[in-house]
């Protein structure tokens, strides 16, 4: 190779492919790939968004300390405590660049989110998968593959693809079990999609040990995936350690108007969460009664599994021959499901017909 010379490692990357967004040939596109939200984001959202066109040439506020105020509002935080970033994906980046390195290790469970292996490898870490249990986190298998060389604990809660959570009891536990030098990170993307009973997001925790994080995004039910804006709850000690890390100015100033706007606007995600609530167990069920395997989701998507990889290949074909874009498994080590999205009414019906147009024809 001549040229520049990449880390070691680097080049062992498989990139990170999102979902898809085009169905050549089809008439209508429906979406439902990378578990956005149908709803859209909130009217008061993109109007702060496009009130900041006329000052494109100011910097953002570097310490985002409005969207701050607001989240720490909406969510019972301390603001000193929240570090935003360009997306959630940014801000585990940054958690693996400080916490992990050439020696370390960072575990996730199996079918967790990719994003996870391809950071400890950005780094020179080693990932490290613990089995699941009926495509749930298992707490003892990650236990388990605690080594003095773990540096970092990823758990998506909920997972995404599998749609599982775990209990806090069971996070509690998890945590419980690990070394005071390593860092708990629960992903909780879709926390507010999730309303059982024995279910948290993990605010506690953070609050309660030193060495937790808790991440979140404005990606799903509050429909601004496209400005990229998350954010990490996390010790005084971990927040000061981000941004002295993170970019100056990481997160753009049509984010935080728009993701303040967002947070102010409860009857909008009340909506998404009341339309989630009806559709995701109306799929499941027609999904079933088609003969097809549905994993339990407490999130906004259902994971379908179908007899081996042919089936579901040809499944998936189908769907996008009618314009339907669901998203395939096989980088996840699920190669015989499919992931689809809980669209809009006739979007979920669309997808039905399409699925027993192909099963029974």
């Amino acid at each position: 190779m001549t040229g520049p010379v990449p880390q070691p490692g680097i080049l062992d990357i498989q990139a990170y492919v999102g979902g898809g967004h085009e169905a050549p040939g089809a008439d209508r596109v429906i979406v439902l790939s990378a578990n956005e939200t149908p709803l859209g984001p909130s009217p008061s959202a993109i109007d702060a968004y496009q009130a900041l066109s006329s000052s494109l040439h100011r910097y953002p506020d570097g310490d985002s300390a409005e969207l701050r105020q607001a989240i720490a509002r909406r969510h019972g935080c301390a603001a000193e405590r929240i570090v935003c970033g360009n997306g959630s994906d940014e801000l585990i980046a940054l958690l693996v660049r400080c916490y992990a390195g050439v020696g370390g290790e960072v575990l996730y469970s199996w079918h967790g989110f990719m994003m996870y292996p391809i950071s400890a490898q950005t780094v020179g870490a080693t990932p490290v998968a613990a089995q699941e249990a009926n495509y749930t986190v298992d707490v003892d298998a990650m236990l388990a593959q605690v080594t003095p060389r773990t540096r970092i604990v990823f758990v998506a809660n909920p997972n995404n693809p599998t749609g599982s959570y775990i209990s806090s009891d069971e996070m509690r536990r998890l945590r419980e079990g690990l070394p005071d030098n390593v860092l708990l990170v629960i992903d909780a993307a879709y926390a507010e999609y999730v309303t059982r009973n024995d279910y948290t997001a993990g605010s506690e925790l953070v609050e309660e040990y030193d060495n937790v994080v808790m991440t979140r995004t404005f990606s799903k039910i509050f429909g601004l995936a496209a400005l990229r804006l998350g954010w990490a709850y996390c010790s005084p000690q971990i927040a000061d350690v981000l941004n002295r890390v993170r970019g100056p100015f990481n997160v753009t100033a049509a984010a935080q108007a728009a993701g303040v706007a967002a947070l102010a606007d409860i009857s909008h995600t009340d909506a998404a969460l009341a339309h989630n609530d009806v559709w995701l167990p109306w799929l499941t069920g027609k999904l079933k009664d088609l003969g097809l395997t549905v994993h339990p989701s407490v999130g906004n998507f259902v994971l379908v599994r179908f007899a081996d990889t042919e089936a579901a290949n040809a499944a998936y074909a189908a769907m996008m021959k009618a314009g339907i874009i669901a998203r395939q498994m096989g980088g996840y080590g699920l190669p015989e499901c499919i992931r689809i999205t809980i669209g809009l009414e006739d979007e979920n019906q669309l997808v039905v017909q399409a699925l027993e147009g192909h099963l029974n024809g």
